[in-house]
């Protein structure tokens, strides 16, 4: 079940990062991630409040400070790689933004998680693919600032990933309402400083709230496998979002990929099947 669920994600994460790409090719990423965070955060307050009035309060425990710091750490993350993602090559943007992995995985060994042989081999296995894949991006051969952004956003993510886990052991639902609540307190503040919301309009608001709420599935997917194993296995399975993105932007924008990146690709999916079985 921990295998499906993250894999779930992954594959939900990936589509959801592919159009909120897209968006922010017209619109500033700032803006994107802001309107999508505050949209799935209506969505989510209408659960809690639901739940409340059915009598049941909201839970007491850590997830407030872990989900602090998801917020802050998935929002940040988001910025950078839909910045990236708008000015790089989706097809090699993506995994380099998923080495955010190894974040996870360090931190739940160092914790006491203690991986299989087999599953060692199919997590190195799919870091070596998501390497492999980003090779045109690491040989220099186009602009530094993707990759630069894309690095930003994969310790973000491997941060937001970790904290994720540890508030869903304590509430999966408050965990991911009070990460939400804390990305918009920060986007909210910046809208009235900067006296605007980057140029959404309400055609914009469809997409948005799509992209958003895919968003939010994907991390109470991760969450609810994470919280259910190991977050060292759950993280890898879960970042194999680039597969996803990668195959949607060969899809629909004809990327090409140079046969460096398709073999890491298969290196990134057989790891997966090793970690699964």
């Amino acid at each position: 079940m921990l295998a499906v669920l993250a894999l779930a994600s992954s594959a939900v994460w990936g589509t959801s990062d592919f159009f909120g790409g897209l968006v922010a090719k017209r619109l500033p990423a700032v803006a994107v991630v802001g309107t999508t965070q505050g949209l799935a955060f209506l969505v989510l307050s209408v659960v809690v409040l639901a739940r409340l009035a059915l009598g049941h309060p909201p839970e007491r425990g850590e997830w407030v400070g872990w989900a602090m710091l998801a917020g802050v750490a998935g929002s940040s993350g988001l910025v950078a790689f839909y910045t990236a993602l708008a000015s790089g090559t989706m097809g090699v943007v993506a995994p380099i933004a998923s080495m955010g992995v190894l974040v996870p995985v360090t931190l739940g060994v160092a914790s006491g998680e203690a991986p299989s042989p087999w599953v060692w081999v199919g997590i190195v296995v799919a870091v070596v693919g998501i390497v492999l894949a980003s090779g045109p991006e690491l040989s220099g051969e186009v602009s530094a600032r993707p990759v630069v952004l894309a690095g930003v956003a994969a310790a973000c993510f491997g941060m937001a990933l970790f904290a994720l886990d540890r508030g869903a052991r304590d509430s999966l639902l408050m965990t991911l309402w009070g990460m939400r609540c804390t990305s918009v307190a920060g986007f909210v503040v910046a809208a009235l400083v900067l006296r605007s919301v980057g140029g959404v309009r309400v055609r914009d608001l469809v997409p948005l709230t799509l992209i958003g709420c895919a968003d939010l599935l994907a991390n109470a997917l991760f969450a609810t496998a994470s919280s259910r194993g190991q977050v060292s296995i759950a993280a890898v399975l879960g970042s194999l979002y680039p597969v996803a993105t990668i195959l949607l932007a060969r899809l629909v924008l004809k990327e090409r990929l140079r046969p460096i990146q398709v073999a890491g690709v298969a290196c990134a999916l057989l790891g997966a099947a090793v970690i699964s079985l």
